[in-house]
Order: C-alpha cells, then sequence, then structure tokens
C-alpha cells in the first residue's frame, strides 16, 4: 500500500472519530429536550422494557427538576459538550500531520481504555444501572478500533518514509564505527 493511501485511509478513521466527538459535544448541550424526545420514542416500549423505560424516565425528571430548582448545574454538562468540542478540534493536528501528531491519536487511545474502569467504578457509586453502564463503555468499543486502524497506518507511513528516506547520516557512522560528522 502507497503512502497516499495509508493518509486516505488514516484521514477517514480520524474523521469518523472526530464527527463522533463532534456529535457528543453538540448533544450534550439541550439534554433534557433529547432525553424527553428519547421517552417518548421508548413509551410504546414499556411493557417489553420496563427498565430502561424506567430509567430514561428518571433521567428526564432528574433533569427536569435539577434544571428548575438548580440551573447552574446544568453547567457541568456544558463543560461536558466543550471538552468533545475541544477534542474533536485536537485531531485536527494528526488529520494535518499523521506521523508528526501521532501522539493525539495515541491520548485517544487512552482514553478510550480510561472510560473502562470509570464506567465500572464510578457507574455503581453513581447508581447507574448495569445495561446504561453498558452504554457508556460502548464509546470505548466505538471509538478505539478506529483509533488503533489510524494508528497502525500512521505507524506504517513512518516506517515506509524511513525506507524511502534511506539511513541517515548518524546511523551510517554509528554502523562504520566512525565519530566525524
Amino acid at each position: 500500500m502507497t503512502v497516499e493511501e495509508r493518509l486516505r485511509r488514516t484521514r477517514g478513521w480520524l474523521w469518523v472519530v472526530v464527527v463522533g466527538l463532534f456529535l457528543s459535544g453538540v448533544t450534550a448541550f439541550p439534554l433534557e429536550i433529547e432525553v424527553r424526545w428519547l421517552l417518548r420514542a421508548v413509551d410504546p416500549f414499556a411493557d417489553q422494557l420496563p427498565a430502561l423505560v424506567s430509567w430514561i424516565e428518571r433521567v428526564h425528571v432528574g433533569l427536569v427538576e435539577t434544571g428548575d430548582h438548580h440551573p447552574f448545574m446544568r453547567y457541568g454538562t456544558d463543560w461536558l459538550a466543550f471538552a468533545h468540542l475541544v477534542l474533536a478540534v485536537a485531531f485536527w493536528g494528526p488529520l494535518r500531520d499523521p506521523v508528526r501528531n501521532v501522539w493525539v491519536v495515541q491520548l485517544g487511545m487512552i482514553a478510550c481504555a480510561g472510560i473502562i474502569p470509570l464506567a465500572l467504578i464510578c457507574g455503581p457509586l453513581r447508581q447507574i444501572p448495569w445495561f446504561w453502564t453498558l452504554v457508556d463503555l460502548s464509546f470505548a468499543v466505538g471509538a478505539f478500533p478506529p483509533l488503533w486502524f489510524a494508528y497502525r497506518h500512521i505507524r506504517a507511513i513512518e516506517a515506509q518514509q524511513a525506507r524511502l528516506a534511506g539511513p541517515t547520516r548518524s546511523s551510517t557512522s554509528e554502523v562504520s564505527g566512525s565519530t566525524r560528522p
């Protein structure tokens, strides 16, 4: 595979992550409205999925009551939304120059891995039902593969560029034992 093809594939995988971060960011602002819509959508399934519908109803009530009595608490989800948007912008570097900015992709993979202990520890502490913890874990499962594929392509690009550049002056002098510049 050529460097150009790998760059195209890398950027494709990174765009999947950027779009996901952007969508999760902008949808974190109007949570009360979205949860109301979600509740209306799942309400016909209340007999088949009573735990899910009950949970979504509880979340909606919590959002409404908190918003009515403590509107400043919504500020926390505003910051959550902002953080997702900032993370999406951070991937502009790897989109422009993946090899130089591979660290952003690595950071994204580390963040995905961090979702797992966060959800498994904090979920029960915050009385989040197990099925919703699985939804939270799906963010790691959804974001890690495109980051991993991008990372593998970036490392292959790096190796191809090194092969095309040939041996560097320092590596040839080390091999020959020379210390002259």
